[in-house]
């Protein structure tokens, strides 16, 4: 069929034709959005998921979402190895720049800009172009303490959103790669604003992992947040975010195709609309047939192997993998770290360190004490694809 009429959208926050399953998890931030502009207690959010489940997308629209309810959005990406501080700053800059264009809220955003020069001096951020007028304000953001000077930082921008009307919500992507001291921070920060009933929102997305490391980090986080999963889509959902955006675009597809592409790929939203994208392009039309879809399949998989899969296992050392292919051929996980050190004949703490490190690269977590799974769906499948 033609291939620019193609409805679906496999790519790395992509958002998909069809959204579907996910409306609960909408509503609730929809609910926080409405509840922050009115100066009510609202809750924060963090996204829990597996690699492909679309955590990014919901991000973005949760954004969309913020936006129609008259909330400032800022959006960032936690990388590896980057601070919390250099990552913020430019932000909440925007944000107070924003904020002091509006009469009511423009001494509390000045006073908020000035801190910030001397947040930006102590934490050695480099400000782009020239603040004219602006000196720092002792005392605000300046500690040198990221867990004193953010939530701060944080109420100076919350006291000014509510005079002004409006509120700021902080969308971070990826924050399983924030150090333990900047999580931290922020959960610090956003304890702070929750206390004192400013329209600040923290909407956070990351793997299975992080509910536990909030926890580590602040005990009180596991009361601050809501904490969705995100993950496989169940068969009716599955079947919808295929079967709509091909019934969209004037075309069919056979009951028998639909149930093989919801089977095979478990539910997992980046696969479906992987496969369902191939097979689109294969059939000859009006209707996609189970011979199209099973046709796609290899298709489907080598473009998985070569891309979604490889990239990550490309970041693991020679003992690294060795790590994650005996996990592999235990069968699908969890996977009991003494299963794993018995099929390697090594002790559990000889292999600490390599756990630690494939933790830290965010192919793995830890599902219970003593227990491991892969954070790529399926991906135990690929490992053994490679032998």
């Amino acid at each position: 069929m033609d291939p620019f009429r193609n409805p679906f959208a496999p790519g790395a926050g992509s958002r998909p034709p069809e959204l579907a399953g996910r409306n609960a998890i909408l509503e609730a931030a929809r609910i926080s959005c409405g509840r922050a502009i009115k100066g009510r207690n609202a809750r924060s959010i963090m996204l829990l998921g597996l690699r492909g489940t679309g955590k990014t997308v919901l991000l973005n629209e949760i954004g969309k979402i913020a936006q129609e309810e008259g909330l400032l959005v800022s959006k960032v990406e936690a990388p590896e190895g980057e601070s919390l501080a250099r990552l913020l700053y430019p932000e909440m800059r925007k944000v107070m720049r924003s904020l002091s264009n509006v009469e009511a809220a423009k001494q509390i955003a000045t006073r908020g800009l000035k801190g910030l020069r001397g947040f930006a001096s102590i934490f050695r951020i480099e400000i782009a172009g020239v603040e004219i007028g602006i000196e720092p304000e002792p005392g605000l953001g300046d500690s040198g303490d990221l867990q004193y000077d953010l939530p701060d930082l944080f109420e100076v921008i919350g006291q000014a959103a509510s005079v002004a009307g409006k509120g700021w919500i902080l969308l971070i992507d990826e924050v399983q790669y924030l150090s333990e001291a900047d999580l931290s921070a922020l959960i610090v920060s956003i304890h702070k604003m929750s206390q004192e009933g400013l329209p600040v929102l923290l909407v956070g997305a990351g793997l299975p992992q992080v509910a536990r490391l909030a926890g580590e980090a602040k005990s009180y986080a596991e009361r601050l947040f809501l904490y969705p999963g995100v993950g496989a889509l169940d068969p009716a959902s599955a079947a919808q975010a295929v079967e709509k955006p091909i019934e969209d675009e004037g075309a069919l597809i056979a009951p028998a195709a639909l149930s093989a592409i919801v089977e095979r790929t478990q539910g997992y939203p980046f696969f479906l609309q992987e496969w369902a994208s191939v097979a689109w392009n294969n059939a000859q039309g009006p209707e996609i047939t189970f011979d199209d879809v099973d046709y796609a399949y290899a298709e489907t998989l080598a473009s998985l192997d070569e891309g979604f899969f490889r990239v990550r296992i490309d970041r693991l050392t020679k003992a690294e993998i060795q790590f994650v292919k005996t996990m592999s051929n235990l069968g699908d996980g969890p996977y009991a770290m003494a299963d794993i050190a018995r099929a390697m004949d090594r002790s559990l703490s000889s292999l600490g360190p390599t756990r630690a490190s494939i933790i830290a690269k965010g192919m793995i977590y830890s599902t219970d004490h003593g227990y491991l799974d892969f954070t790529v769906p399926l991906f135990a499948e690929f490992l053994r694809r490679q032998d």
